[in-house]
């Protein structure tokens, strides 16, 4: 009775496992199952996910799907984070955007779940806000690109510990977007980490560009979102043309984050 008690246990597990995508390979931090995002937009996204992997180790991956097989998408989140182990296992510090899209007959779910390193950086209410000010008002004019963008800008920003969740609250207070200064000054931080990286002086935060060089990259600032993350898609301003991804780190999950629909 206890083996056969053991083999459904087992059986159900795998049904279950199934159910969550494994990750595409060769690995990378955007995984879009639907084909929702174009090329350009797809490569752009990694090339800033892996560049900022490759400098602050902080693994954040965007997972878009077609359907969550029956999940609470928040459930679905954390079940497919821990069996990718998004994140560095020592440090724990993985994050996922979950994205279902909206169609004629379902609204559209969107969830960011936060390893257990990431929790006290970004709690569950600043999840939630990054959702509803950098997310849904994209998604609602289906810039699907531009919303993962102005997210991921934001979530960087917070694990380099530029600002804290406590002032992004105070900046979007009454539901107003950080705005054009946010991706310039993500733009600033990964460059300086990587400088320091390559002069054998890494640090996480701080910046050494000199002050021409940030005015410079200010005026060709563009649009507001999307491209707005300096020259990055096109391998200028400091990036280079940016490392292949090596796959995730074994991080854990514990519930931390928030979701959202429209």
């Amino acid at each position: 009775m206890k083996n056969i008690l053991i083999f459904f246990v087992l059986i159900s597990a795998s049904l279950f496992s199934q159910d969550i995508p494994d990750p595409l390979k060769p690995p990378r931090m955007v995984n879009d199952f639907v084909g929702l995002l174009s090329n350009k937009q797809n490569n752009y996204l990694e090339r800033k996910l892996v560049a900022f992997n490759d400098t602050n180790s902080t693994q954040i991956a965007i997972v878009i799907v077609k359907t969550l097989n029956g999940y609470d998408i928040s459930d679905y989140a954390q079940r497919l984070a821990q069996k990718w182990g998004i994140g560095r296992k020592e440090y724990e510090n993985g994050a996922v955007i979950i994205v279902k899209p909206k169609t004629a007959n379902e609204k559209g779910e969107i969830d960011i779940d936060v390893g257990y390193g990431l929790e006290p950086i970004i709690p569950d209410i600043t999840a939630k806000r990054i959702i509803e000010n950098e997310m849904i008002p994209h998604f609602r004019q289906n810039d699907y690109f531009g919303g993962l963008d102005a997210a991921t800008n934001i979530i960087i920003e917070l694990a380099a510990g530029h600002f804290s969740a406590e002032e992004y609250q105070k900046r979007t207070k009454g539901g107003s977007p950080v705005g054009w200064l946010v991706p310039f000054i993500v733009l600033i931080i990964i460059i300086s980490m990587i400088n320091r990286k390559r002069g054998g002086t890494y640090s996480s935060r701080g910046s050494s560009l000199p002050f021409w060089l940030a005015m410079g990259m200010m005026s060709g600032m563009g649009s507001r979102h999307g491209g707005s993350f300096g020259n990055f898609s096109s391998g200028s301003g400091g990036f280079g043309g940016g490392g292949s991804f090596g796959g995730f780190g074994g991080g854990s999950f514990g519930g931390g984050g928030a979701s959202g629909s429209w």
